[in-house]
């Protein structure tokens, strides 16, 4: 978000920015998700829905599942939440106790770690890399558990900021350990509908008691709606549905009307995903011609996560003079990764295909230090 801040200041200024720093599609909500919305405030009163989210709602996700992964999801383990965020803050709260340790990648997406610290929890990070291409194992898991008891265990993927997707039997493995170890397991599932070979497996069809948070932010193009979901054994619905009555009272109702359309723009939303295709294969092709070779495959989201090492050991710095110097902006890798990150950036191709490759010609004639 100071990239974000800083590219703005120049562009008041008059200069020219390619913005490959924000984790936001660049293409519209789909037309039936806003003619949905329209259609409901022509109507008149908006009024609260329930703290659970409304039912029509909670029954096409559940339907979701069954149409995608083959998985028999009640809606009444269905809860609607404040995009993946006040999902995230919802489950804490329901699971864990103040000094609870739970497990998460590094590099990860950095909001995990500000929630928990928020709420007196200790976040757990367990470091990947890229030969093991960004991929937390069951065998890590057990291994941390056994140094000191772990109470949960976080994991995204497809994974922000590596777009490293979890393999189907890892998964399952995953969700066996820390079922046996009666460790609660939260499975981010936010770029599902985002992967450039095999689909990502739902953590549902490995084990009952994961909890699972998606949302309508990534592949459905709708991140200011705010509005996401998640899936929870019914012995935490109750409890989750109090601490929604109290925090939020309930989710936008404009926004979970348009979220239940969304479903249906399937054919727009895959014309979009294959814009991102098409902004992945050119990155593939010419990042290593421009200098920067060392990058995971980018399996899924809409992410390049680059090692930079070799012109830089202060990732910070060296996108502000990206930025200064060329007008390209991208996002250094200290936010993802504590110990590690000022070696590494990111790079979000989710904009027009026309922003790629002038970010490509900028680089191609940047003096790379």
């Amino acid at each position: 978000m100071d990239v974000l801040s800083a590219a703005g200041v120049r562009e008041k200024a008059g200069a020219s920015v390619v913005h490959l720093e924000l984790g936001e599609p660049a293409a519209p909500p789909p037309r039936l998700a806003r003619e949905a919305a329209i259609r409901a405030l022509s109507g008149g009163r908006v009024s609260y829905t329930e703290a659970l989210g409304r039912p029509s709602l909670r029954e096409r996700i559940a339907r979701f599942y069954r149409e995608t992964h083959g998985v028999d999801v009640g809606p009444e383990r269905i809860v609607v939440t404040t995009g993946s965020s006040g999902g995230f803050i919802l489950a804490f709260l329901a699971l864990f106790d103040a000094g609870a340790r739970v497990l998460i990648s590094s590099p990860g997406y950095p909001a995990y770690r500000n929630i928990m610290q928020a709420l007196g929890i200790e976040a757990v990070p367990v470091a990947t890399s890229a030969a093991s291409g960004h991929v937390v194992t069951a065998t890590m898991i057990e291994a941390a558990h056994a140094e000191s008891p772990l109470d949960g265990v976080l994991l995204m993927s497809p994974a922000n900021p590596t777009g490293a997707v979890t393999p189907p039997d890892e998964l399952a493995a995953i969700c066996a350990v820390c079922d046996r170890l009666g460790v609660a397991f939260i499975s981010d599932e936010i770029y599902h509908g985002l992967t450039y070979g095999a689909p990502a497996n739902t953590a549902l069809a490995s084990s009952s008691r994961a909890i699972v948070i998606n949302s309508f932010s990534k592949y459905f193009c709708m991140t200011g709606w705010r509005v996401g979901w998640m899936v929870a054994p019914l012995e935490l619905v109750r409890p989750i549905e109090l601490l929604q009555q109290s925090l939020s009272i309930s989710v936008p109702t404009l926004s979970q009307i348009a979220a239940e359309a969304a479903f249906d723009a399937r054919e727009e939303l895959e014309a979009i995903k294959a814009g991102y295709a098409e902004n992945r294969d050119i990155l593939t092709e010419e990042l290593p011609r421009l200098g920067f070779g060392r990058f995971v495959p980018m399996d899924g989201a809409f992410y390049a996560y680059i090692d930079v090492a070799d012109f830089t050991n202060d990732s910070v710095s060296y996108c502000r003079a990206m930025l200064d110097e060329i007008g390209v902006a991208t996002t250094p890798g200290v936010d993802f990764d504590r110990d590690g990150g000022n070696r590494s950036l990111r790079i979000s191709y989710a904009g027009p295909r026309s922003d790629i490759l002038e970010a490509v010609r900028r680089l191609a004639g940047w003096k790379r230090r």
